[in-house]
């Protein structure tokens, strides 16, 4: 039997997200949940959350487990004040698929005409408010 496709998609104050982060997701029961932060910019908005849906059905399929796997590491990082994003650290549960969810987000912003140094600015400017920089500290090679 088929399972049908039911995904909320929630832009959001930045602080009201469940731990630091831009981009969230998870399920309960039969939908999945996506909460971006609000960014001022509906274009940059939907980046984030093309990102995130990309990255949530790979993992779902490849059997990653948001609530005991992805949440965790995402919290060990934040705890840990390391520098860039959760997803591009070598240990990374999802690595893979954020680096996948990253490539066509990158596709998908230069069909949009957004210019990829300054929306990355703009979401280190979420993530890291005072400080770190992940464009400084992450491996951005494509």
């Amino acid at each position: 039997m088929a399972v049908s496709l039911a995904i909320t998609i929630q832009t959001i104050r930045h602080d009201k997200h469940r731990y630091p982060t831009v981009g969230d997701y998870w399920k309960e029961g039969s939908c999945d949940f996506v909460q971006i932060s609000s960014m001022g910019d509906r274009r940059h908005e939907f980046l984030v959350a093309i990102h995130e849906l990309i990255e949530m059905f790979l993992t779902e399929q490849r059997g990653i487990s948001e609530p005991n796997q992805i949440k965790p590491f995402d919290e060990w990082f934040e705890e840990n004040d390391l520098p860039g994003e959760p997803g591009d650290h070598p240990d990374a549960p999802y690595r893979r698929e954020h680096r996948f969810a990253e490539n066509i987000e990158r596709q998908i912003a230069h069909e949009l005409g957004v210019d990829w140094n300054e929306y990355e600015k703009i979401v280190d400017a979420l993530w890291h408010p005072v400080g770190k920089s992940n464009s400084e500290s992450a491996d951005n090679g494509s």
